[in-house]
């Protein structure tokens, strides 16, 4: 199963492109499930070292929903909007509270697949940025980034929504990287099947 997770906390672009992703996947056969922040209750990471002591969160929040898809999911599909420049302060949340996952398993995500997708107000607003976040995280627990490869996907699937659910709906050059970057990203799952 891949396990999409939306770092947008309201109902727009971001959980559209993601939907859109997770159904190509679908279509190639790849089971997949969806968790979202929004409405979601998820703290930041105290980095307080519980995890390491006692195997798990102290913060009893809705990253308990999480946890055990994070354990089953053969690779990651992560979409975030992008704030400032770079990922959404709810994706950071996300990815910073795994530590519990890993401190319980230091394999949990090791040598799984996982894509990034971006969605900017902007064309030029922090998408590869945000990207490059999700791929050092991935990086960091030795799963294995996947990009869309040269010539037009480049780190991962990028959307310019113009701050509109139809001004992502309308870019041709964002679903042309999602196309890309969801082709390579199946291979290299079927590959580690």
């Amino acid at each position: 199963m891949i396990l999409g997770i939306c770092g947008s906390p309201r109902k727009m672009a971001t959980d559209h492109v993601l939907g859109e992703a997770l159904k190509m996947l679908e279509e190639r056969s790849v089971q997949t499930a969806l968790f979202s922040v929004r409405g979601k209750n998820i703290s930041p990471c105290r980095h307080c070292d519980y995890c390491l002591k006692n195997k798990e969160c102290i913060v009893k929040d809705d990253m308990y929903q999480l946890y055990p898809l994070f354990r089953e999911a053969e690779g990651f599909v992560i979409a975030t909007p992008v704030y400032n420049g770079g990922l959404s302060a709810q994706t950071k949340a996300v990815i910073d509270r795994t530590r519990a996952t890993l401190a319980a398993d230091p394999n949990a995500l090791r040598g799984k697949p996982g894509m990034a997708i971006a969605v900017g107000g902007d064309r030029m607003g922090g998408q590869e940025l945000a990207i490059q976040q999700i791929h050092t995280f991935y990086i960091l627990n030795g799963m294995i980034p996947i990009s869309g490869g040269f010539f037009g996907a480049n780190l991962g699937a990028t959307f310019w929504s113009k701050d509109t659910l139809e001004g992502v709906k309308e870019d041709a050059e964002g679903f042309r990287s999602l196309r890309k970057t969801v082709k390579k990203f199946a291979e290299a799952f079927h590959v580690e099947r």
